[in-house]
């Protein structure tokens, strides 16, 4: 990623997370400027032509913060990854998108093998993230007794796809458990499930 990509970067955003999800938790050009100062080497975009069809953005945290799988805000600093440490130990997932028109063809796996790359070549513990479950909230219309948690299992058991988790899965992400208040995100009633990937 660099500083001509940022605006096809900020319009993917919309097309990939439409209401419900709020505009607000949107990347917005002055985030991913800070991330590029900071972070240059965590940032990647793919490109069709020249229009950016898929971006993934990533930071570093310590130890301490990923064992302790606070919230988004705490975990990463906010927008502007106030938390960013340059000696971390876990490269950390902020945010993977896909144009709607070009999923289904590897880019999401193309993008998570850089990931893992970097992983390798910055000698890190670990890849880390928390990813959004946003196909609960349709469970949970069907069976209100659900809780977010036995449907983030079921998922990683097979018994159930999520657009978001079962992918990740197969990327070979392992599935560590539930964050509950998360994030403010309605589709996955707040909470995200934590996953990692060692080298």
């Amino acid at each position: 990623m660099s500083l001509e990509h940022l605006p096809g970067v900020v319009e993917l955003q919309r097309a990939c997370f439409p209401p419900p999800f709020s505009e607000e938790l949107l990347w917005k050009e002055a985030h991913l400027r800070r991330h590029l100062q900071v972070f240059p080497e965590g940032q990647f975009v793919a490109l069709h032509g020249k229009d950016v069809v898929a971006s993934a953005s990533s930071t570093r945290i310590s130890e301490t913060t990923w064992q302790a799988h606070r919230s988004w805000e705490e975990t990463v600093g906010g927008f502007f990854i106030s938390n960013f440490d340059p000696r971390g130990t876990t490269l950390y997932g902020l945010d993977i998108s896909v144009h709607p028109d070009f999923r289904g063809l590897g880019i999401g796996r193309s993008l998570y093998n850089l990931r893992f790359e970097l992983v390798r070549s910055l000698k890190l513990a670990r890849y880390g993230t928390a990813c959004r479950l946003p196909d609960f909230r349709s469970l949970h219309r069907e069976d209100p007794k659900s809780t977010v948690e036995s449907y983030a299992e079921s998922v990683e058991r097979g018994d159930r796809v999520d657009r978001t988790l079962t992918p990740l899965l197969k990327y070979g992400l392992e599935f560590l458990g539930v964050s509950a208040n998360f994030m403010e995100d309605y589709e996955s009633d707040n909470a995200a499930a934590l996953l990692e990937w060692r080298p």
